[in-house]
């Protein structure tokens, strides 16, 4: 099993958009998933609430004093287990990032999602001073393919320069992302003849859930001396 935090102090980044299509795309590949809706805004409860047929579990989730043990404790029933975390450093979200085995920090490319994104791996950071190494990857979301903004670029080389692993998938801007919210359903349940893009949109999601896996699957290697 694999926990997974999707973190970000900053609203609007696509935190609630990665978790489900992460879900989404892992459950379609017959991966056992649950996802914990823990924003106040409970974006993901109410998708579950449609009329989808994915086979995901959404638990909505509240309190701070027992994340990390819940978490932990629905990986002996699914495969992954997600959590959209709230837009804020709190105790719900620092307790996340200890359980997690890899945590996600969603991001557009603008300055102000760049500090925020910052404050984030702060926090991871110094949960690993206490616990040890704490993997995570920033993810930029709703970006152009085969378009960067200058600002996006300058973000991304300031970044890279500093260490910071970024992952190579980005969370593509689609419409197919914002339909899933619109008619509560999944990728695949949405049809092609009112929802554009759906087969790029598809394509972008395998791209995520794959280099995740293997972000997970290469964190459990053991090291060689």
């Amino acid at each position: 099993m694999a926990v997974i935090a999707v973190i970000n102090p900053k609203g609007g980044t696509g935190k609630s958009t990665t978790a489900l299509v992460l879900a989404t795309t892992l459950a379609r590949h017959g991966a056992s998933v649950t996802l914990f809706d823990c924003d106040p805004n409970r974006n993901l409860v109410a998708w579950k609430d449609g009329p989808s047929q994915c086979p995901i579990t959404v638990t909505e989730h509240g309190d701070s004093t027992n994340i990390g043990r819940t978490l932990r404790g629905e990986g002996g029933r699914s495969q992954f287990v997600i959590a959209d975390l709230e837009g804020t450093a709190s105790l719900m979200v620092a307790s996340a990032v200890l359980a997690a085995d890899l945590t996600i920090i969603p991001m557009q490319g603008s300055a102000m999602d760049a500090t925020q994104a910052h404050r984030a791996i702060a926090l991871i950071e110094d949960q690993a001073a206490a616990s040890g190494p704490k993997p995570y990857r920033v993810l930029f979301t709703r970006t152009k393919p085969g378009f960067a903004t200058r600002d996006e670029r300058a973000i991304r080389e300031t970044m890279a320069s500093a260490g910071i692993p970024i992952m190579a998938t980005d969370l593509a801007e689609r419409a197919a992302y914002r339909s899933m919210f619109t008619y509560r359903q999944s990728l695949d349940e949405l049809d092609p003849q009112a929802v554009n893009g759906l087969d790029k949109a598809r394509e972008n999601a395998d791209a995520l859930a794959s280099e995740i896996v293997e972000i997970l699957r290469t964190a459990r290697e053991p090291a060689h001396v």
